[in-house]
């Protein structure tokens, strides 16, 4: 596995929600490349939290909204946005036992459409929800002037 490079951190005033480790309130996401799949290990924190000890489902979208953005990024090499996604909740997702694993893989795509399954499992590595989801991807050209993807990216992190 190869850890992804957060290229956008370089750019004054990115604060993304999901994977900018500027933002303090967000869940500050980090991913690595394995074969064609994308895969993100994150802590969940009891800040995130709908019942007791249970993460929350809008926390569990997000988390998989953004494993998907990433593969279009990373693997499509390209920018895209969400133009659908479906999600099923399966298991509660605890808040207190440990980090939970996500993994996104391309199932298809179809000119400027990628479709997307993304499984998050708990901490016993249970399958506790997983989301179906559909991104509009640009062209590169327009990801580099419109969205700040790079010309030539640098994905990964040497270690």
């Amino acid at each position: 596995m190869r850890k992804i490079n957060n290229f956008y951190e370089s750019l004054p005033g990115y604060f993304c929600f999901g994977c900018s480790h500027n933002n303090p309130h967000g869940l500050q996401m980090t991913f690595f490349l394995d074969g064609e799949e994308i895969h993100s290990t994150w802590e969940p924190q009891p800040r995130f939290q709908g019942y007791n000890n249970v993460l929350h489902g809008g926390i569990q979208a997000t988390l998989m909204d953004e494993t998907a953005s990433w593969l279009v990024q990373v693997v499509l090499q390209t920018a895209g946005v969400t133009s659908r996604l479906e999600i099923k909740y399966k298991k509660p997702v605890p808040t207190h036992r440990g980090p939970i694993t996500l993994r996104a893989r391309l199932t298809e795509k179809k000119r400027n459409l990628a479709f997307i399954h993304v499984d998050l499992f708990g901490p016993d590595t249970r399958l506790c929800s997983e989301a179906e989801v559909i991104f509009y991807t640009f062209t590169r050209e327009y990801s580099h002037q419109q969205l700040g993807f790079p010309e030539n990216p640098d994905f990964f992190v040497e270690e």
